[in-house]
């Protein structure tokens, strides 16, 4: 069976949304997302969006300290593209009625701006500590009032529609859609489009710690290199310094703004504000590479199981009118931030490699867009500015939107596509090898291509791949597909993907930190990848 659009897009989040959103004026619009249409990282940010809003600061500011936290690597051309859009792209999502805090508590007052690590201003824009969950709830509301726009959630796509899935149509491995599975029957079903946009988010679950939700297994970096795409700088894995250290709650986040606040990172048993020992000038607010590392230092080299984040000193109206979200979380776990400090470790928290992409979106295979956290779109370069990313999907939606618009004339329509074969599959009877895989993976990733690295550490995880490689390849030809093996084998292909970038950065920048090469070169060099 087969479905037509004129668009499709992979993805419910905020870039997905958005791209839906300024298609959907002229084109029937697709959009399919895994599990439910708010289960992707969008809902679950909590900090902001990073933009020039106050009479202090300026575009040079916010590109300066977006090139500082991205160690040079970022492509200063894409980062001057995304930080001028970035008001324009405030002002549609409060026109979209997103209720972002203000300075008077009263709608008709100035956008109160909070200030993150990396910040040498006062420039994010937010909602409580609940900023993606407000953003989210926004965009679906305008998608699902636009009769111009379809949203199917329980849809797990499977693989991207080239010329390589059917019959050999051209010799450019055009992409026509996606195959996706439809998780409440089980059966796959093809969804052409003249144009698809990329935006399934991240992979942040190859790590066991991470702050991202359960479906971010690196679909959209997975399928997008099988079909054909180069890949760059996968090996730039960001670690949030400070994940709740609980042993019943896993991966809630602290938000960045709790250190922008005045929050203070102390030595549990001594109380030893320990970043004036790494970053005396910065301190808390060093880019989170810089406070990760410092982190994970005092973790390993005390033995200890956590460090603390205090706010504590702070009046307790402010703390709770500043984090409502987190102090009821916390509340919640018998910990009162207002008289209490929180124990937090790092966590794996954002892709910030993926697919290449250009300012306008488009990817090396023609008739696929790309925008979000599944790209690498040279805004982000070695470690990614807190809050720069919301403001990249809405761009870069933007730009994915405006550019199949303006090429809609030279889009050819889908020719017929093959359906999905399942004849020579069976029903799995061994479900305990994809959990037993997955573990395994999460593990070793997490052992071994962490914070700081070695060549032998990443050796042994390529070594790991290599192995689970074929007993992968081999369940997924023998068995129907289920959203738990697609995923395992996204999962496998982002980590190998993880690793060889990793093995190809021979020094230390940003976010990649190894002790085998710990000096940065002069020349900073994007890692790419190609299939």
């Amino acid at each position: 069976m087969t479905f037509q659009y004129d668009v499709l897009i992979i993805g419910s989040g905020a870039a997905g949304l958005t791209a839906a959103l300024a298609l959907a004026e002229h084109k029937r619009v697709l959009v399919l997302a895994k599990g439910s249409l708010t289960g992707g990282s969008t809902a679950w940010a909590q900090g902001g969006i990073a933009a020039v809003l106050d009479t202090g600061d300026t575009f040079e500011n916010h590109v300066r300290d977006t090139m500082i936290a991205g160690a040079g690597l970022n492509n200063r051309e894409t980062v001057e593209f995304v930080i001028e859009r970035a008001p324009d792209s405030i002002d549609r999502l409060c026109e979209l009625g997103v209720p972002f805090n203000r300075d008077d508590y009263d709608e008709g007052g100035d956008l109160h701006l909070t200030r993150e690590g990396g910040h040498s201003h006062r420039r994010i824009v937010h909602v409580d500590d609940a900023t993606g969950w407000a953003v989210q709830s926004a965009l679906l509301k305008a998608a699902d009032a636009n009769p111009n726009i379809t949203m199917l959630p329980g849809r797990t796509c499977v693989d991207l529609i080239t010329s390589r899935n059917g019959e050999k149509y051209s010799a450019e491995g055009r992409v026509w859609g996606a195959y996706a599975l439809d998780e409440a029957t089980g059966r796959v079903v093809a969804h052409t489009a003249r144009a698809t946009v990329m935006a399934a988010g991240g992979a942040g679950r190859v790590y066991q710690f991470s702050t991202a939700p359960r479906g971010a297994t690196g679909d959209g970096i997975a399928m997008a290199w099988r079909a054909g795409a180069r890949m760059s700088n996968m090996e730039m894995m960001q670690f949030h310094p400070t994940c709740l250290y609980n042993l019943e709650v896993k991966n809630f986040l602290i938000t960045e703004a709790v250190r922008g606040e005045g929050g203070h990172l102390l030595h549990p048993e001594t109380g030893h504000r320990f970043m004036a020992d790494y970053d005396p000038e910065r301190m808390e607010l060093a880019p989170r590479d810089v406070v990760a590392r410092a982190i994970d230092d005092q973790i390993k080299r005390y033995g200890l199981d956590y460090v603390h984040l205090d706010i504590s000193h702070k009046p307790a109206d402010f703390v709770r009118g500043h984090f409502p979200t987190i102090d009821e979380k916390l509340s919640g776990l018998g910990i009162d931030m207002t008289t209490q400090p929180i124990p937090v470790v790092p966590a794996q928290h954002y892709t910030c490699g993926g697919v290449i992409v250009g300012l306008d979106a488009s990817t090396d295979l023609p008739g696929l867009w790309a925008a979000g956290e599944c790209t690498e779109s040279g805004l982000h370069g070695a470690n990614r500015l807190a809050s720069n990313s919301l403001l990249e999907c809405f761009v870069f939606g933007e730009a994915a939107a405006k550019d199949i618009l303006e090429r809609w004339d030279e889009l050819p329509a889908p020719p017929a596509i093959k359906a999905w074969d399942e004849s020579r599959v069976t029903d799995s009877d061994e479900e305990v090898v994809i959990k037993q895989n997955w573990t395994e993976i999460r593990r070793f990733m997490w052992n071994y291509v962490g914070i700081v690295r070695t060549t032998k550490r990443l050796e042994r995880a390529r070594h790991r791949i290599h192995m689970l490689g074929q007993e992968i390849e081999d369940y997924y030809d023998s068995f129907r597909v289920t959203t738990d093996l697609i995923e395992l084998r996204n999962l496998h292909q982002s980590a190998f993907l993880i690793v060889e970038s990793a093995l190809e950065r021979h020094e230390s920048r940003g976010l990649h930190y190894t002790l085998d090469y710990p000096e940065t070169d002069e020349v900073a060099r994007d890692t790419v990848l190609v299939p």
